[in-house]
């Protein structure tokens, strides 16, 4: 069973940076695929980045490429999502998860649970 604890949330203005963690714990965290989610008010959860154990190969949703970088140290049980560039689109919970695969929130085994980002304009 594994945990996953986030955080790094917070309130920003627009153009500004924040940097996620979301540290493991209670399994082998190098060999799970990381992802991050996001949900807003009223909106269904939306994937926003992840990235695979075996050959570290990201994948991000369109709206954040080139702004936001995920990344991973499996010596630390740890994973991230720098944000740049902040957007106040991106106001949502995020969540870390673990266990699945792709961009389908259902697949996933394991989540956090959840760290508030809010961007002002």
């Amino acid at each position: 069973q594994v945990q996953l604890v986030e955080s790094g949330g917070g309130l920003v203005q627009a153009g500004g940076s924040l940097r996620l963690s979301c540290a493991a714990s209670g399994g082998t965290f190098s060999r799970y695929n990381m992802a991050w989610f996001r949900q807003a008010p009223g909106k269904e959860r939306e994937f926003v980045a992840s990235i695979k154990w075996y050959n570290t190969i990201t994948d991000y949703v369109d709206s954040v490429k080139g702004r936001f970088t995920i990344s991973r140290d499996d010596a630390k049980n740890m994973a991230y999502l720098q944000m740049n560039s902040l957007k106040p689109d991106d106001t949502a919970v995020y969540y870390c998860a673990a266990g699945g695969h792709g961009r389908n929130p259902t697949v996933y085994d394991y989540w956090g649970q959840g760290t508030q980002v809010t961007v002002s304009s």
